[in-house]
């Protein structure tokens, strides 16, 4: 029997670890798309159009891509350690969400704040001629203030981002390492569906709209997160004074190190595959939810139902999170246990589907987004632990990618009045997509370790998702622009054509999909070991 010398040799003490930061990232992603299922109560109580949608969510990641914050933020993370580096982002992500949510209170539309940001901003010199500004003249003043707020709350998130893959490498690493980052974003993504069950119901709690109660909602899950990393702080400091590594002392940040993780074509490739898979899938989100109510057939459900009441919404969400547990557990049950536990996952599936038709609502279909990727992304990272093949799930996962935006594009608009048709392929759907994207953090971000140096791992972390960032600010810019392009004189927003932009978002697929196929032949050149298992037995 092997003895416990240290923190991480205790699997429970170590999954203990990876839960906190698991939990601090699934209130940051329920924030990062608090405004998605409320993009037409935006346009009607605060008068963002597509264009001021995409531009305020795309500011997201605008200081970390054009002032560089995320380069900024590895070199930070190498320096400072994983400890340090948490408690930062988890208090900067809380200082920008602050910001937001006052950006779209009442207080803010009759201050003198809304007045200077009517009057200013409207052009920024260098940005404007480049197409790059994250303001524009005749932006809302909500949106541009909620956009700054945005901006500094993105460096958090971005900066958390890569802090939690370099403390599950550091945790995990000769270990179940690509199980604990797909299940680290399994988590994580059921803040998507969080977030699109219960912002609606604050939005219209008490039957009056109010757009900030949901950014509130937000605001109180970020406290909740930096605790999480606090609780996290010490458990780390206990195990660097076990093992002696310091890492806040060793091995300090060299320039030159950018320039070994540039120099590798393999992070390349991984980067512009990351970049290209989340740029389809990220920004889409903030508009899926509008395209559902665009696509489907929903019929109004008086005020008095059962189904129009908050009480349904907590049901629902208990049945998500029974869904997601017993899913997630049958993966690590034993065998007695595993097909009760599948039964009682399917059958909540299911009652969570029905709950999500009867309500009419298409914030509710599309919370079904992470459920199917709770379940199998243990047994995908299970599966690259032991056996490998990354290179070849990043290709799959591009294939399935590439048919969920087509059939949004064509399919579902078809079953255009049939109510029940329509729903069932757009369940099916956002089904697959979710699954296809579960097969990102179960292949891709174990791959990075086998890339570069242990030292320097988190700068390579940032690097690549300062690659990513371009895409996440570019595309939700890109879709709202195209979206009004292509509806020229729609004002009403159930009323749009989404064609056009799901077709771009599909492209994005065909190009990951090639990137894979190169990687893979890559990998098999120069003997990188991305088909190898993560776990050398």
């Amino acid at each position: 029997m092997s003895t416990i010398k240290t923190l991480r040799d205790s699997a429970a003490i170590r999954w203990t670890a990876l839960l906190l930061l698991a939990l601090a990232m699934f209130c940051s992603y329920i924030f990062m798309d608090i405004l998605s299922p409320i993009k037409a109560l935006m346009q009607e109580t605060r008068g963002w159009d597509s264009t001021a949608f995409g531009t305020m969510q795309g500011s997201e990641t605008f200081l970390n891509v054009f002032v560089f914050f995320l380069i900024f933020a590895g070199i930070i993370l190498d320096k400072m350690g994983v400890r340090f580096t948490a408690l930062l982002s988890g208090a900067v992500m809380l200082i920008g969400a602050t910001i937001n949510w006052y950006a779209v209170t009442e207080a803010f539309m009759s201050s003198s704040l809304q007045v200077w940001f009517t009057n200013n901003l409207n052009y920024i010199p260098g940005f404007d001629e480049l197409g790059v500004s994250p303001f524009y003249a005749g932006m809302p003043a909500s949106a541009k203030f909620s956009a700054v707020g945005f901006m500094i709350f993105g460096c958090g998130v971005e900066m958390a981002g890569i802090t939690v893959s370099r403390g599950i490498v550091k945790w995990f690493k000769g270990r179940e390492m690509a199980l604990a980052m797909g299940s680290e974003m399994a988590l994580a993504r059921l803040g998507v569906a969080t977030c699109m069950i219960f912002s609606p119901m604050f939005a219209k709690l008490g039957g009056v709209v109010d757009v900030s109660r949901s950014v509130a909602f937000g605001v109180i899950l970020l406290f909740i997160a930096l605790i999480m990393f606090i609780v996290y702080f010490f458990m780390d400091r206990k195990l660097d004074a076990q093992t002696g590594e310091a890492e806040e002392k060793d091995e300090p940040f060299k320039v030159s190190d950018i320039g070994a993780i540039l120099s590798s074509s393999g992070f390349w490739l991984v980067a512009l595959l990351c970049v290209l898979y989340y740029s389809a899938i990220f920004p889409f989100q903030k508009y899926a939810v509008n395209m559902l109510e665009c696509n489907l057939t929903f019929h109004p459900v008086p005020d008095d139902s059962f189904w129009a009441g908050n009480q349904v919404t907590i049901i629902q969400y208990i049945i998500m999170l029974i869904t997601a547990g017993t899913s997630f557990a049958s993966n690590f049950a034993r065998r007695e246990m595993k097909f009760p536990l599948l039964f009682i996952a399917v059958a909540g599936l299911v009652t969570f589907c029905y709950m999500g038709y009867m309500r009419q609502s298409a914030a509710t279909v599309f919370s079904v987004f992470p459920l199917l990727a709770v379940g199998i992304t243990p047994i995908l990272g299970s599966y690259v632990d032991h056996k490998g093949k990354a290179a070849t799930m990043l290709i799959l996962g591009s294939v399935l990618l590439i048919a969920c935006h087509l059939t949004f594009a064509f399919i579902l608009p078809a079953f255009k009045g049939n109510e029940v048709g329509g729903i069932v392929v757009a369940y099916i759907t956002i089904l697959v997509l979710g699954a296809s994207f579960s097969l990102v953090p179960a292949s891709l971000w174990p791959s990075v370790p086998k890339l570069v140096d242990a030292k320097i791992i988190g700068s390579a972390y940032a690097l690549i998702f300062w690659i990513q960032n371009i895409g996440l600010w570019l595309f939700p810019l890109l879709i709202g622009k195209v979206l009004d392009a292509s509806n020229p004189g729609v004002t009403d927003p159930v009323k749009f054509d989404y064609t056009n932009p799901l077709l771009m978002l599909a492209g994005l697929g065909v190009a990951a999909f090639i990137i894979g196929i190169i990687l893979k032949i890559v990998d098999k050149r120069k003997n990188i070991g991305l088909e190898l298992p993560n776990i050398q037995e």
